[in-house]
C-alpha cells in the first residue's frame, strides 16, 4: 500500500520505518534539520535488537507535493494540525483513510456519536472549529499510540518500549477498511487490535498522559521517579481520579484499575515523557489535548477537577514562557 506519514517525528518515524520495512511505499512529511537529515541519509530506527534505515518514497515539508495514498498517518501534535487541515484530503486515494494518532482528546471526539454532546466542538484542541469543519469524519480511523520513542538526533529515531497501536472506527463498526489498517500494522510488527469503543481506549491512554506529562514537565522527573516519589504518586492518583469521573460521565469505561495504570508507567522506567522532551528542546507543549480538553469537558459535565486545573495553570504558564522567551530548560547531569 501507499502510506504517507504526516509528522515523521518520534512515533511517526518509528511507524514509517517499520511499515516501509514491511514492503509498503512510505512517504514522510517532516521539517527542519530532521527533514534535511532524512533527505541526506534516510530515516533510521534504532531498536534493542536491530538498526535499520529506509529511503522514503518521498520526503518533504509540503503536503501538496505528494499524490494520493491508501493510508495517511496523521502523527502531528494536536496544535500542529490546523495549518495543514485543508491539504489532507489531497493525500487520499479513493477509499483512503486518515489514521489519527494524537495524544489526548481528539477534535473528532463528538463526531459520529449519539448522545447529549453529539456534534460538540472540543475548543481546547480546535479553537475555531477548523478541524471539525474541514476534515471529513467519514475518512477517519482512530488509533491510540502506546509506544515510547524519541528523536535521538535528526533523522534517527530510538524506540524505547511498546508496540501497541489499537485502531477503531469512530462509530465502533468493524469495517473492511479498519481491518486493512490493522493488517498493515500487524504486518509491520505492531499489535493493532480492532476496537469497538475507541473513546474508552482514548481515555485509558489519556489517563496517564494528562497526569505524567505535566508533572514531568514541571519537575523534570522521569516516569519511574514520579511514580516512586510518594507526593507525586499521590498527586497522580488525585488527577486520575478526577479524570475518570469526567470520562465515565461521557460514557467511557476504564478496563484497568488506576493502581495498575500507575504501575505500568513506573515499569517503563527512566523515560522522559514527550512533554518533558519538548521542554528541554524549547518546543511548544502539547497541553490542550491532554489536559485543557479534560478541563473543558469537566466544565461541560459539571464535575470539579481542582488538581487538573492547578497543573493546567502551571504548565500553561511554562508553555507561554517557552514560546515567548524562546527558552529551553534542560537538566544537566552532574
Amino acid at each position: 500500500m501507499k502510506i504517507c506519514v504526516v509528522g515523521a517525528g518520534a512515533i511517526g518515524g518509528y511507524m514509517a520505518v517499520r511499515l516501509a520495512d514491511a514492503g509498503h511505499a512510505v512517504s514522510v512529511i517532516a521539517r527542519g534539520p530532521h527533514l534535511a537529515a532524512i533527505r541526506r541519509r534516510g530515516l533510521t530506527l534504532i531498536e534493542s535488537d536491530a538498526e535499520r534505515t529506509i529511503a522514503p518514497a518521498a520526503a518533504t515539508d509540503d503536503l501538496r507535493e505528494l499524490g494520493a495514498h491508501d493510508i495517511v498517518l496523521l502523527a502531528l501534535k494536536a496544535h500542529q494540525i490546523e495549518p495543514v487541515a485543508a491539504d489532507l484530503a489531497g493525500l487520499l486515494a479513493p477509499g483512503g483513510v486518515i489514521v489519527t494518532l494524537q495524544n489526548g482528546i481528539p477534535w473528532w471526539y463528538f463526531q459520529k456519536q449519539e448522545g447529549e454532546f453529539a456534534g460538540r466542538v472540543v475548543r481546547a484542541v480546535d479553537p475555531r472549529g477548523v478541524l471539525f469543519e474541514t476534515i471529513d469524519p467519514d475518512c477517519l480511523i482512530g488509533c491510540i499510540a502506546y509506544p515510547a520513542a524519541i528523536i535521538a538526533e535528526p533523522g534517527v529515531i530510538r524506540h524505547v518500549e511498546g508496540n501497541r497501536f489499537p485502531v477503531g472506527e469512530l462509530d465502533g463498526a468493524e469495517t473492511e477498511r479498519v481491518r486493512h489498517v490493522s493488517e498493515a500494522f500487524t504486518g509491520a510488527g505492531f499489535k493493532a487490535r480492532i476496537l469497538d469503543d475507541i473513546r474508552s481506549e482514548i481515555w485509558l491512554k489519556l489517563w496517564g498522559n494528562l497526569t505524567f506529562n505535566p508533572i514531568s514537565a514541571m519537575t523534570h522527573a522521569t516516569l519511574v521517579d514520579i511514580c516512586q516519589f510518594p507526593l507525586t504518586r499521590e498527586l497522580a492518583a488525585a488527577m486520575m481520579t478526577e479524570a475518570q469521573a469526567v470520562g465515565e460521565r461521557l460514557g467511557a469505561g476504564f478496563r484497568v484499575t488506576m493502581e495498575r495504570r500507575i504501575n505500568g508507567a513506573e515499569a517503563v522506567g527512566r523515560h522522559k515523557t514527550s512533554m518533558l522532551q519538548d521542554v528541554e528542546a524549547g518546543k511548544p507543549l502539547e497541553i490542550d489535548g491532554m489536559l485543557g480538553a479534560v478541563v473543558e469537558l469537566a466544565e461541560a459535565t459539571g464535575i470539579e477537577v481542582p488538581a487538573l486545573r492547578t497543573l493546567y495553570a502551571c504548565v500553561s504558564l511554562l508553555d507561554r514562557t517557552i514560546r515567548e522567551e524562546g527558552v529551553r530548560i534542560a537538566g544537566v547531569p552532574r
